[in-house]
C-alpha cells in the first residue's frame, strides 16, 4: 500500500495508460479521482476501481479549459479533502508534416499537452502546499527528445512537457513539490490503435512491426507505464525532482 490515503488527480483516466496508472494507484491504497473528458470511459474506470474495493470519483474534465481542470480541484478536495498526487495524462494526438498541419491543429496540440497540463499544476499546486507538498508525474514520451517522421506537432508539444518538467522542478522543490516525467515508446493504447489505422494498417497485425525498434522486440503494455508513474509517485522517489524515466524497451538506447 504505497499509497494508502493518499489523493491523486490522473487526467485522461478512460484509457490506456491513465486507465491503467488510476487502477493502480488505487490497488496501491489511494483515493483516485478520474478526470477523463470522456464520460463513459471515465465511468468505466470508477466502476472498475470502486468494485475491486477501492476509492474512486468521477469529473468530467476537459483540460484545455481551465474552468473545467478548477472545478476538478475542486472536486477532489471537497471528496478527499486534499491533493497529493497528480498525473498529467491526458494529451492530444495530432501527427503530420508541418505544411499539412494547421492552426486548429496546432492549437489543440499545444492547447492540451502543454498549456492544459499547466492548467493542473497551477490549480493543483495551493492545494498541495497548503497539504505541506506532494509529487506531480508528467506523462512525457519518448517523442520528447528523438525525431520522428512527420511527428511534428506532437513532438514539439511533448519536449515542451519535459522541458515544463525540469522548469517546475526547480520552481517547486522549496515547497516540497516534486516533479517528474515517465517517458514511454510504443505502448499498446487506443491511441496507439488510431493511428496505426491512420496508416492503412491494422493494430494486431502491426505490434510486431511497430515493438522491432526495441531491444526487447515487443510493444508496451499500459500496466508497464503505470509502474514507472506509481514509483516517482510514492516515497521509494523522495529524492528525484527535474527527471524522467524512459521505459520503452530500449528503443532509443542509442
Amino acid at each position: 500500500m504505497r499509497l494508502k490515503d493518499r489523493t491523486a488527480i490522473i487526467t485522461g483516466a478512460g484509457n490506456g495508460i491513465g486507465k491503467a496508472t488510476a487502477e493502480l494507484f488505487a490497488a496501491e491504497g489511494a483515493n483516485i479521482v478520474v478526470a477523463e473528458l470522456e464520460t463513459e470511459a471515465g465511468e468505466e474506470t470508477v466502476a472498475k476501481i470502486t468494485a475491486a474495493g477501492g476509492a474512486a470519483i468521477f469529473h468530467q474534465t476537459d483540460i484545455s479549459d481551465e474552468d473545467s481542470v478548477r472545478a476538478a480541484v475542486g472536486a477532489a478536495v471537497g471528496e478527499y479533502g486534499g491533493i497529493d498526487i497528480l498525473v498529467n495524462n491526458a494529451a492530444a494526438f495530432v501527427f503530420g508534416k508541418v505544411e499539412d498541419v494547421t492552426d486548429a491543429d496546432w492549437h489543440r496540440v499545444l492547447g492540451v499537452n502543454v498549456i492544459g497540463t499547466s492548467h493542473c499544476v497551477r490549480h493543483v499546486m495551493p492545494v498541495m502546499k497548503s497539504g505541506g507538498g506532494g509529487s506531480i508525474v508528467n506523462i512525457a514520451s519518448v517523442s520528447s527528445f528523438i525525431a520522428q517522421p512527420e511527428f511534428i506537432p506532437y513532438n514539439a508539444s511533448k519536449g515542451a512537457v519535459l522541458q515544463l518538467t525540469r522548469c517546475l522542478a526547480m520552481d517547486l522543490a522549496g515547497h516540497n513539490i516534486r516533479v517528474n516525467a515517465v517517458c514511454p515508446g510504443s505502448i499498446k493504447t487506443r491511441a496507439t490503435d488510431v493511428h496505426i489505422r491512420s496508416l492503412g494498417l491494422e493494430p494486431e497485425e502491426s505490434y510486431d512491426e511497430f515493438g522491432k525498434d526495441a531491444l526487447m522486440k515487443r510493444m508496451g503494455e499500459p500496466s508497464e507505464i503505470a509502474y514507472g508513474a506509481l514509483f516517482l509517485a510514492s516515497d521509494e522517489s523522495s529524492f528525484m525532482t527535474g527527471a524522467h524515466i524512459v521505459i520503452d524497451g530500449g528503443a532509443t538506447i542509442d
